[in-house]
């Protein structure tokens, strides 16, 4: 399984079991959250903290949490972001537009 989902009170927590985020599972990521979008999940968090490498399509499959949850009036937060994936969030500006903290309990804490 690459991704791991623990929900709680509205809240989602995905970790990925994945070094790379990339085309070769996003749409898996992506049919998770589809999946807690359907089952009335708010807040979605990402924890990164296993991936130290994302393209386009990782990063697309982000957006797509982003987008579900300020389309229901929720949050949306990454954390355990690697140099790398954070280098890549930044050369895209998303640093911007994600909420992003170092660690899930900070990430909890946002939300």
């Amino acid at each position: 399984m690459n991704f791991i989902v623990n929900q709680q009170n509205g809240t989602a927590v995905v970790k990925t079991n994945v070094e790379k985020l990339n085309a070769a599972n996003a749409s898996e990521l992506k049919a998770e959250l589809v999946l807690l979008n359907k089952g009335s999940v708010n807040n979605i968090i990402i924890d990164l903290s296993k991936t130290r490498y994302c393209d386009s399509s990782g990063l697309s499959a982000i957006l797509v949490a982003n987008r579900m949850c300020k389309d229901t009036n929720g949050k949306f937060v990454l954390c355990g972001l690697n140099e790398n994936v954070s280098k890549l969030i930044s050369i895209a500006q998303l640093d911007k537009v994600f909420t992003i903290t170092a660690t899930e309990k900070e990430a909890l804490a946002t939300i």
